[in-house]
Formats: C-alpha cells, structure tokens, sequence
C-alpha cells in the first residue's frame, strides 16, 4: 500500500475578481477546506480555522487576494512547519478584466472599485523562495475556461496591467 501524499496549503494570490472562489469551487471543493476573509469576517477566526486544518492534517485552500510576500508568509511558515506542501496559484491580474467581472456580479457579491483598485498595485508575484513548493499561474481563456501553466519566474506579466 502506497502512503497517502501530504496534506497542501494552497495560497490564492490575485486582486479580486480574477476567479480565485470559482477556481475554488471547479477544482478543490472536493479535497481542500477553504478559508477566506470573505467567509470568516476576522483574522482571528481565520487563524483559529487554519491551525485546526494544520493540526488534523487537512489540506486547506487560503482564497484570499494575498498580494503581498508578508502576507503569504503568515501561511507558509506554519505550514512548512507542519510537515504541509506549500502551493502556490497566481492569478493573472488585469485590472480591467477584473473590474469587468467584478461589474458582472450580483450585488452582494460585488466588490467596491476601489477595493480593486487599492490591492493592485499592492500585488507581488510570488517567488519559490517564499517557501512554495510549487507555484501555478492561472488566466482564463476566451471561452471562460482555466488555464493553468506552469510557473516560469521571469516570464510573470507586469502584476495590475490594464491590458485585456
């Protein structure tokens, strides 16, 4: 019998509305608890929720815009230290694709412009010397599908682009 793998702490970075929660949901829903600011309403209710999926060994999906190293690391050092693969997924973040999108939601969904507008030019790519195990870029295609590449350092497009 072969040995189950790691629990993954996998860690959403991307300005809002670039399709973190449906990502979620298509791919993860079945295998990753996921903790976000948007569910839990508080830091501490975030934390509190994070190290019980650490202690019991329950891998756990952050969808959160995470735009800052600083930020990411308050889930990678625990993580690491808990024996959990770090995983990354970057977002491509246009902001006029995601103002577009965000447009497109229902109200109690939407997010304010400026919410937009203020985390993206807080957005740092990540880097593998962050902790991550593994980092993934993500974009969507012209049918609404994801794409999912793997992860080139060098080649991340300029973070808050407003091309479409």
């Amino acid at each position: 019998m072969t040995a189950a793998p790691p629990p993954e702490v996998v860690i959403f970075c991307g300005i809002q509305a670039t399709g973190k929660s449906t990502f979620f949901q298509r791919e993860l829903f079945h295998s990753h608890v996921r903790i976000g600011l948007d569910l839990v309403r508080t830091r501490h209710r975030e934390a509190t929720l994070f190290d019980a999926c650490l202690r019991c060994g329950q891998s756990v999906v952050i969808d959160n815009t995470s735009p800052t190293p600083a930020e990411r690391a308050r889930y990678i050092a625990p993580a690491r230290a808990a024996g959990f693969v770090v995983v990354g997924y970057y977002f491509q973040s246009r902001v006029a694709s995601a103002l577009a999108r965000n447009a497109g939601r229902p109200d109690p969904r939407r997010v304010p412009d400026r919410g937009v507008l203020g985390t993206a030019p807080r957005l740092v790519a990540p880097r593998r010397a962050e902790g991550f195990d593994a980092l993934h870029y993500v974009s969507i295609d012209d049918a609404g599908e994801f794409v999912v590449e793997a992860w080139r350092d060098d080649d991340v497009p300029a973070i808050g682009e407003v091309a479409p």
